[in-house]
């Protein structure tokens, strides 16, 4: 009988153990399931360069799993510190998964849909430089991207060149699943449809380049790690989560295009604004020159009126 007894407090006192084992695996679902959609984006990107196939519709695909992606990587850290699993392990596969997703598959998609599909009608002698450019310019992003996150990893309270609200957390530099949104977004906003115009690949070259620089840079990007779920009403949040979960579905192309370069931008005004306002307190106050004095006894060397 007290064998019996003991087994059962035992195995009661084992359950909890399993339990919370069983919770160190819930972050790196959600880590893995960030990995197959970049897996996923980079298969549909090279099935896109091959003859037969519809090639805006794989370009598509790989730009919504790109984008299905990011909250898989908001969540997996947040429900680490929410149960308090967060290890050295998640984090190093966290790090690896966004190399792939938001590194490496982006860094594909915008090299095959900007350059790849030039028509013809283009001269060699254009093409080619673009085409070269266009290359390197997608390696530095993807170079950039992964040195971001070499930086995020090494870096601890890391402050911003232009430092902000003291009541709000900020990114130094944009962060890598911003950069590569931005990306899937305007390849999404245009239906997957190759870029057919050189210019408009110049453009392209442009873009890619800029959030290149912004992920390496030193400026602030909100974060929005003061926001609080939990202060809300459950009510309140399932009507917030149904009306933008129906406006992303509804209006995705066109809604995740002016989310991801809002947010671009929001880090460019910032540093913009703060430069600006530090000229302004720097500036050197001019003394008012005050009108000379008139006084009782002439100066040597004046000559009174007559």
């Amino acid at each position: 009988m007290n064998l019996l007894t003991g087994n059962a407090m035992g195995a009661r006192r084992d359950r909890p153990r399993r339990r919370r084992r069983g919770m160190f695996v819930l972050p790196s679902l959600f880590t893995a399931a960030g990995i197959g959609a970049g897996y996923f984006a980079i298969t549909q990107t090279m099935q896109a360069m091959q003859a037969g196939v519809d090639a805006a519709q794989k370009l598509d695909w790989a730009a919504l799993a790109i984008c299905f992606a990011i909250p898989f990587d908001a969540l997996d850290g947040r429900i680490a510190r929410m149960t308090n699993t967060a290890s050295d392990f998640g984090r190093e596969l966290d790090s690896l998964a966004d190399a792939i997703t938001f590194g490496v598959a982006p860094a594909l998609l915008a090299l095959v849909w900007g350059f790849h599909f030039l028509p013809e009608t283009i001269s060699p002698e254009m093409a080619h430089p673009i085409v070269q450019v266009g290359s390197f310019v997608c390696f530095l992003y993807l170079l950039c991207g992964v040195s971001r996150l070499a930086r995020f990893n090494i870096s601890h309270d890391p402050q911003p060149q232009n430092p902000g609200r003291l009541d709000r957390k900020y990114f130094v530099g944009m962060p890598i699943p911003a950069a590569a949104g931005l990306i899937a977004s305007t390849v999404h906003c245009f239906y997957g449809i190759p870029i057919p115009y050189w210019w408009l690949a110049l453009l392209w070259i442009g873009l890619v380049g800029l959030i290149g620089f912004l992920m390496v840079s030193t400026w602030r990007f909100w974060s929005g790690k003061e926001i609080n779920l939990a202060r809300t009403q459950p009510f309140q949040l399932l009507m917030l989560l149904a009306i933008a979960i129906f406006i992303l579905i509804r209006f995705s192309r066109g809604v995740l295009f002016v989310i991801a370069l809002t947010y671009m931008f929001s880090g460019i005004w910032a540093r913009t604004a703060y430069s600006w306002s530090r000229r302004r307190r720097q500036k050197p106050e001019i003394p008012a020159v005050l009108p000379a004095q008139e006084t009782a006894f002439p100066i040597e060397g004046d000559t009174p009126q007559q």
